[in-house]
């Protein structure tokens, strides 16, 4: 087993094209849905991810933050995110995250009305590259 580093992922989380954001429903079941990972930006334990409003997820993350990311990749590439999310409505910090690929979600970019965005920090992050796997605590 290798001790791979936050930027070793990252590397390889780039060219996974979508991420599954799970959050705990009111009922207490777990929901997940995908999400798009934004191969331009090097992972440093913070993902961002942009829904609307009136989404689901915001009021799941509204009553509980403790949410997971799941990242699959090529040649049994996975990674397993376990963090809290916090949402923002802010207009400059969505700015700072936004990619032009967001475009064909939301025609005005972050002028759409209702825009969240969703900022996840990482707590943990477990690894498997084929046989070798392990974890990196934030």
């Amino acid at each position: 087993m290798s001790e791979k580093k936050l930027a070793d992922l990252s590397k390889q989380m780039a060219a996974i094209d979508i991420a599954m954001l799970s959050t705990h429903t009111k009922s207490g079941e777990i929901a997940g849905r995908p999400m798009s990972n934004n191969g331009e930006v090097d992972y440093d334990g913070t993902s961002y991810y942009f829904t609307y409003e009136d989404a689901n997820t915001v009021g799941e993350i509204e009553a509980d933050p403790k949410v997971s990311l799941a990242f699959m990749g090529q040649k049994g590439f996975s990674v397993a995110v376990e963090g809290k999310a916090k949402l923002s409505r802010d207009k400059a910090e969505m700015k700072e995250h936004w990619s032009k690929d967001l475009d064909k979600w939301f025609k005005d970019g972050i002028d759409t009305p209702d825009i969240v965005m969703i900022q996840v920090d990482a707590t943990r992050v477990h690894y498997w590259d084929g046989e070798d796997g392990g974890e990196i605590k934030l």
